[in-house]
């Protein structure tokens, strides 16, 4: 037996097909997911008076941080992270607070006008002298005493969800 020689395991692409891989990587590399960006992390900050109006801060966390004064107006904060911020005197009308965790922050004379909170976190959330025309409660766990006092100023319709306050509330 006469020894033949093998074939190569890979055979190298000919001159018309080397523009076609180039191509094909090309178009692979192009419509690849990108990571996302890293959230923000400003945790046990003094961030008074910051403006974050109108920004995206999806997976933020503000744990900790003393935010009073601070306008978050139209901002994105869904599945952000406030456990125990200071929210006095914030704005946060028309805020997308989707699960995001509010567990033991402080909003008093916090402006919650219009936001949407379905599905947030807030047990241990101190809530006094809160507006919350057509702000959205739908699914949102809270104490016993903070139920009572949302309920009794509770008014108005969501916007963007079309829920009625008292109704995600469960107010009677």
């Amino acid at each position: 037996m006469r020894n033949q020689p093998r074939s190569p395991r890979f055979a190298v692409p000919s001159w018309w097909q080397r523009p076609l891989l180039v191509l094909a990587a090309v178009l692979v590399l192009w419509w690849s997911p990108q990571p996302a960006a890293a959230a923000m992390d400003v945790a046990k900050q003094v961030l008074i008076g910051a403006d974050f109006s109108g920004q995206e801060l999806r997976g933020a966390t503000f744990n900790l941080t003393n935010l009073r004064d601070a306008t978050f107006a139209g901002s994105d904060l869904q599945g952000a992270s406030l456990f125990g911020a200071k929210l006095q005197d914030a704005d946060m009308s028309n805020t997308n607070l989707r699960e995001a965790t509010l567990d033991s922050a402080v909003f008093e004379g916090t402006n919650l006008t219009n936001a949407v909170m379905e599905d947030a976190f807030a047990f241990n959330t101190k809530f006094r002298n809160v507006a919350i025309e057509g702000a959205d409660f739908t699914n949102v766990p809270l104490r016993a005493d903070a139920l009572k006092t949302l309920c009794a100023t509770a008014t108005g319709t969501n916007p963007v969800t079309g829920r009625a306050t008292r109704a995600t509330l469960g107010c009677s």
